[in-house]
């Protein structure tokens, strides 16, 4: 069924393929998504523009990883506001490997927000699916643009704002987002900020996905150095961050790690 038909009949949405009905499976405390990172990206391509077409409420897409399974279980705010997302994926390698430790189904693969974002690009702009950038430096969200417009000619960007305003200003904020009505909004403000103002705003939102991204535009930028793809994929990508940004980083990591190894082995059995 094409977008097109769904959107002239109302039909209910469709998922891109059978597999897209993947459970979810539990690691330290948080109901996270099995798909694939493929699947999450075709899920998201046809999913957002739906939603958005029919006027329904945008699903809420936030992620998994290390600082979010201890936030999770340390802050009943950050606990309250994760509990509104209609998926949680895995964009920690640690969350991955969890699954497969004590029985129960599997992570397919890690979906890092970062490769999630830039998997997409080009099959979005052939998709004709609009983004939205939210967050960030002014510098660091005006450059993102301008690379990803390169990586990917033709994406529709249907718009962009640095992630710094006063609580008074975020009625404008919003209205900004529905004047552009994007597909998916990319919200990168961090933990535990981006996931307050996606619960807050929610049903004033016009788009089809909103999905927390924390500091992937600098990485799309190159501000934040990525891992070399060994570190990335055994799990240890984490240290190339504190190592390379250690002042932001190091209290993070040296905190949180050894709390969600924890969190990981009280809940291993669900």
């Amino acid at each position: 069924m094409s977008a097109e038909h769904a959107l002239a009949h109302h039909q209910p949405l469709p998922t891109p393929e059978k597999s897209h009905e993947a459970p979810v499976t539990q690691v330290g405390g948080l109901p996270v998504s099995t798909l694939s990172l493929d699947a999450l990206i075709d899920k998201m391509l046809v999913e957002a523009p739906l939603r958005r077409g029919l006027n329904h409420p945008p699903q809420l897409i936030f992620d998994a990883n290390g600082q979010g399974l201890s936030m999770n279980a340390s802050d009943p705010d950050f606990r309250a506001n994760l509990a509104h997302a209609d998926l949680i994926h895995a964009d920690g390698q640690i969350i991955v490997m969890a699954s497969r430790w004590f029985g129960g189904p599997h992570i397919a693969n890690r979906s890092s927000t970062t490769d999630m974002f830039t998997d997409s690009l080009k099959r979005a702009a052939d998709a004709g699916v609009s983004y939205y950038l939210l967050g960030a430096e002014e510098k660091v969200n005006s450059a993102c643009a301008t690379e990803i417009l390169r990586i990917a000619p033709g994406l529709q960007l249907a718009g962009r704002r640095n992630g710094f305003w006063k609580p008074e200003e975020e009625d404008a904020v919003i209205d900004a987002i529905n004047a552009a009505a994007p597909d998916v909004l990319w919200v990168g403000t961090g933990k535990p900020r981006e996931q307050a103002f996606c619960v807050r705003n929610r049903h004033r939102i016009k788009a089809g996905w909103i999905v927390t991204c924390g500091g992937l535009f600098n990485y799309i930028t190159g501000d934040y150095p990525r891992a070399p793809m060994w570190m990335q994929k055994s799990g240890f990508e984490w240290l190339h961050r504190m190592a390379t940004r250690p002042k932001e980083l190091a209290w993070r990591y040296i905190t949180t790690n050894p709390h969600a190894l924890w969190l990981i082995w009280k809940h291993r059995h669900g």
